[in-house]
């Protein structure tokens, strides 16, 4: 990896949300929109316009074709805005469950530094081809991709990145229902079958239960509490689904998780990843979600079709030493029943 990068004044590390043609940038909105009305006094809000595009329109020319494949990818503008609102150019950009490296891509063209740590070998060749990609199309950022297992991130991660990481950017792998790809065996004909909506080894945090999930995740996290420079910040996506019918709140886990790793919840967003246009809604749903929407009130049980990530933002909290991971699962349910369905 290349040479941890000079880093601003750690002092000045507030959310930089001045610049309204940046944010639409990083959003994927057209040039020539009119932001002004779009955002509140002048900057972003909590609801980022992060899905005007699709996401293979997004990643077309800038990932490699076979990333398409990676079951549970972020979507690039996601990444992007989270990067420009929480860095500066020349800082420590991590993502500890990197998959194909969206994150570290973003990071790096737009002039950040860009590490991830990637625990399946197949995504971690994926991600370095994409690192390679962004290097030969001029990205002024670094990247380098990292295999091996982020529960044990202090120990696999380089000790001049410790202290030295001002954001990190990543969501947990979770519910198939959401991920993967639909098509048919030939034109016209044949049976729908989904594709690339699995992840490779049996023993990924994805295939565990809810619970083991919760646990390995609040590992990973305490974990990244060493890596952070003063003031960092941590943005999580995720989303709820439903398995058998029941909701699975993992925002809601990913919030508990986080305070029992010892950071501190200091912003609750959502990323869409619907189009808006003239007041409308474009879903982006898959195949799947629609279908298990349409068949669920069919038979009597009302549901949404989700078009949003849940996007936590949290911080180094008073007192980071004082973890308690026991409690992540009931306090995840608790939030899951005050929320209630959606």
């Amino acid at each position: 990896m290349a040479d941890t990068p000079t880093l601003p004044d750690p002092s000045a590390t507030g959310p930089r949300r001045g610049d309204l043609n940046g944010a639409g940038e990083a959003a994927g909105i057209e040039p020539g929109l009119d932001l002004a009305p779009l955002f509140a006094d002048g900057s972003p809000g909590s609801v980022w316009l992060t899905g005007q595009t699709a996401s293979r329109d997004l990643r077309r020319g800038r990932y490699t074709p076979e990333s398409m494949q990676h079951p549970g990818k972020m979507l690039p503008t996601i990444a992007r805005y989270a990067i420009r609102t929480y860095t500066a150019p020349g800082e420590l950009v991590l993502d500890p469950m990197a998959g194909i490296g969206t994150t570290i891509v973003e990071a790096m063209r737009l002039g950040r530094h860009g590490i991830g740590v990637e625990y399946e070998p197949r995504w971690a060749n994926l991600a370095a081809d994409n690192i390679r990609l962004a290097q030969s199309d001029g990205a002024t950022g670094t990247g380098q991709i990292y295999t091996g297992d982020s529960r044990t991130l202090p120990a696999l991660l380089p000790s001049n990145v410790h202290g030295q990481v001002a954001l990190i950017v990543t969501s947990p792998p979770y519910g198939p229902s959401t991920h993967g790809h639909v098509r048919t065996p030939g034109p016209r004909r044949g049976k729908v079958r989904k594709l690339h909506h699995k992840y490779g080894r049996a023993d990924n945090l994805a295939y565990r239960s809810h619970a083991e999930l919760a646990d390995g995740f609040t590992e990973i996290l305490a974990g990244c509490l060493p890596l952070l420079r003063p003031g960092g910040h941590v943005v999580i996506t995720a989303r709820p689904y439903r398995r058998h019918g029941e909701l699975i709140d993992i925002p809601g886990m990913v919030v508990a998780a986080g305070v029992a790793a010892g950071l501190e919840l200091v912003e609750e967003c959502i990323a869409l990843i619907c189009g808006v246009r003239d007041d409308v809604i474009i879903p982006r749903a898959s195949f799947f979600q629609q279908k298990n929407v349409r068949d669920a009130i069919a038979a009597g049980d009302p549901q949404w079709l989700v078009q949003h990530e849940d996007v936590l933002v949290l911080k180094l909290g008073l007192k980071p030493d004082s973890r308690n991971t026991s409690d992540v699962g009931l306090a995840a349910r608790s939030r899951s029943d005050s929320r209630g369905g959606r």
